[in-house]
């Protein structure tokens, strides 16, 4: 089988090699997926730059997104059966022809769900629905508390501005272009900003960097700041979030975490919600463009592509 694989950090575009490997026999209590569909997103480019590299071990497969069949079943494997669909999810992996999985870290895909939409319904609506939960844990009733969404015509950033308008909050959606605000205007009716810092209760924040930090300073004492990206490739100034600790309080949420602990009904019942919102229409992506595996190198660089409209996907 053909399959990804980083030897080093780096570049992506440098270091993600392709090479050919062995397909492996799932062992007791683990399954074979055949990769139908796999993701590109930030999250799956930034371990193989390093930086995480005290969790992040050498050689990998990148990847933690996407949709596969089952082609085989371990002994003492049930619920699950081969030509079943499902999202295999707690590590990455995924750019790959081939993947033995644990069945525990695997969920069905419901039928009348596209490959496509599939195998978008992990990451975006999952992180969204945690970092609602943790804004409505912060602020208990939401009292029309303004909220501001960095990259709000990002995948993520278009879930989230419905998600927060039907939790009772204000969403305040921050772009950095007019270009960017006209075509967001036409799906979301509510308050947009372009490059200014409102004053606001909270932010949830996908950028960091300086950018982050001028959003900080401009949060009401009282407030909460959750940062859940790092698109800048910076975080937040160290100083500035101790000198408003006792003012604003702030976070950083890893989905991984939650995943990790949550018990498996918690993420069933987030998956069959990410499904209803994905059919119902508020929680769909749009696709830029899928890319056979061999063709990895052209879909990296189509990544950074400012005017790339929408999620690339892999079709191993």
């Amino acid at each position: 089988m053909l399959r990804a694989v980083v030897h080093a950090f780096g570049d992506p575009r440098k270091v993600i090699g392709l090479e050919e490997a062995e397909r492996t026999a799932p062992g007791p209590g683990a399954v074979e997926i055949r990769i139908r569909r796999a993701a590109i997103n930030p999250s799956d480019l930034i371990p193989v730059t390093g930086a995480y590299r005290s969790r992040t071990a050498l050689p990998f497969v990148p990847g933690f997104e996407g949709v596969g069949e089952i082609t085989r079943v371990g002994a003492g494997v049930t619920g699950l059966a081969p030509g079943q669909r499902v999202l295999p999810i707690g590590a990455s992996g995924l750019w790959q022809e081939y993947l033995v999985r644990p069945a525990e870290w695997c969920f069905a895909v419901p039928d009348g769900l596209s490959d496509d939409q599939a195998a978008m319904a992990y990451v975006n609506p999952l992180t969204a629905f945690r970092l609602i939960d943790a804004l409505e844990a912060h602020f208990g009733t939401t009292g029309s508390r303004r909220i501001g969404v960095t990259a709000a015509a990002s995948a993520i950033g278009r879930m989230l501005l419905p998600l927060l308008t039907e939790a009772g909050f204000r969403p305040v959606a921050l772009v950095r272009s007019a270009a960017t605000a006209a075509r967001l205007g036409a799906t979301f009716g509510g308050e947009i900003v372009v490059q200014s810092t409102p004053p606001l209760d909270g932010v949830l924040d996908a950028v960091g960097g300086a950018a982050g930090d001028a959003l900080f300073r401009q949060i009401r004492p009282g407030g909460a700041f959750i940062q859940y990206g790092a698109l800048s490739g910076a975080q937040l100034d160290p100083a500035l979030v101790a000198a408003r600790r006792d003012e604003v309080a702030f976070s950083f949420l890893w989905l991984r975490n939650w995943v990790h602990s949550a018990p498996r009904a918690a993420i069933e019942a987030a998956f069959a919600r990410s499904f209803a919102g994905i059919r119902a229409g508020h929680l769909a992506s749009s696709v830029g463009g899928v890319f056979a595996l061999r063709d990895l190198p052209s879909a990296l660089a189509r990544q950074d592509d400012p005017a790339r409209g929408g999620k690339l996907l892999i079709a191993p």
